[in-house]
């Protein structure tokens, strides 16, 4: 059944509103029918499958124009968004400040300086097209979910993540040199695409950055980047970066990870637990402050998920926190599993990966647009968390929550 954009929810027409200053007010009907169709759309999300959930007067091809052609700024919709986020939580940022010095212990001298972290998380995720013939952009990136090299676009992207609250970052495509050179654009590595990103990133005033990467971003340039910001950095390690010890004569060698993690005992490991929305689970870790090659000093986290797991499945970490122990280093790390999450409602929930668009800035853009959306999602998200009382709430959740008043309307 179509569903009219007069019966549109009070929240999506103020959220729609708000980047009115972005769009002509032609380019606001075919905004609107976007937003609606992602939110309704059950289907593919092609460009005819949002048109089959949404009753307006627009068509199939002037919705390729708008997303191919019309001229508007996608990095200016995701200031609008971003600036959005900044104001919906500087109060909570606030708000925390005040919680955390009231619950100081009165005693002399001046009170210790109260903390607020937020997570900027980085990952790239792997939209596989075998079909695409005349896409631009196309290239072969590995996916994780079939383990090898298919054809398709990557999609380098992120979060930030402040007081349980997510704000999507500007989407980019990853292009690979041979790509870069058959078409005629610039080329730019995912590394230099995570400098880049961390610095500029402007994080809420009153606050300390975190940055959380997997171990492919784990290198020197992303570590001095943010460390010249003055942030920390944590993130997955490969199993055959270099790291130092220190023999008992007061000799420093230097072996791979794998190598040190075969010379741990069982009780070499304590049990921790690992967060996560059911609560928990309980994995084994061992902790060690040393230096790793072309990194510096960080602590080395190993974990596994039983004692008698074999070493190849053991799984290693490093961070910056040097003086934190090792459940506060396991918190850290386990935010950055948001961002995995993330990726999949994307493809599942919104169709990510749907698209049949040929132009890489069609494209790019469609990225934009469904980023725009999970901002909604994720502002409704949070409000109806704040209403249920500590329930977990998921963007499903909100969704289905506005596909019903959009039913009642």
């Amino acid at each position: 059944m179509l569903t009219p954009i007069i019966c549109l929810s009070e929240s999506l027409r103020q959220f729609a509103e708000s980047f009115r200053g972005c769009f002509s007010q032609r380019q606001l009907k075919y905004f609107v029918t976007v937003l609606l169709g992602l939110v309704e759309c059950q289907e593919r999300r092609t460009l005819s499958g949002l048109l089959r959930r949404v009753a307006a007067r627009v068509s199939l091809s002037g919705l390729s124009r708008f997303l191919s052609k019309w001229p508007w700024s996608e990095s200016e919709l995701a200031a609008m968004w971003q600036a959005r986020f900044r104001a919906r939580t500087a109060p909570l940022v606030q708000a925390e400040h005040a919680r955390q010095r009231a619950e100081q212990p009165k005693r002399r001298g001046r009170p210790k300086a109260t903390v607020v972290t937020g997570s900027l998380i980085i990952d790239d995720s792997t939209h596989a097209k075998p079909k695409g013939r005349k896409m631009k952009g196309l290239g072969l990136h590995h996916s994780t979910t079939e383990k090898r090299r298919v054809k398709g676009h990557s999609l380098f992207s992120g979060f930030y993540e402040l007081l349980g609250q997510r704000c999507p970052l500007a989407p980019q495509m990853y292009r690979q040199k041979a790509t870069c050179e058959a078409e005629g654009v610039p080329f730019q590595s995912k590394i230099d695409m995570a400098v880049e990103q961390i610095q500029t990133f402007q994080p809420i005033e009153g606050t300390h950055t975190h940055v959380l990467i997997d171990s492919w971003y784990h290198c020197k340039r992303v570590r001095r980047a943010a460390q010249e910001r003055g942030w920390d950095v944590s993130g997955g390690l490969k199993s055959n970066r270099k790291m130092q010890i220190i023999e008992a004569d007061g000799v420093r060698r230097c072996l791979n990870l794998t190598k040190y993690a075969a010379g741990l005992s069982q009780d070499d490991f304590e049990p921790v637990v690992w967060p996560s929305q059911r609560g928990g689970r309980a994995i084994y870790a061992h902790i060690v402050r040393t230096k790793i090659r072309k990194l510096g000093a960080c602590q080395v986290l190993i974990t596994r998920e039983s004692l008698d797991e074999p070493l190849e499945q053991v799984r290693y970490w490093g961070t910056t926190l040097l003086d934190a122990d090792i459940q506060t280093v396991v918190n850290v790390l386990a935010i950055r599993w948001g961002i995995e999450v993330m990726f999949e409602d994307n493809k599942d929930l919104l169709g990510s990966d749907h698209y049949q668009l040929l132009s890489d800035k069609a494209i790019l853009r469609f990225w934009t647009l469904l980023a725009c959306v999970s901002v909604f999602l994720d502002e409704q998200r949070a409000r109806m968390q704040a209403a249920q009382l500590e329930s977990h709430v998921t963007w499903g959740d909100a969704r289905r929550a506005i596909q019903d008043m959009h039913q009642r309307n």
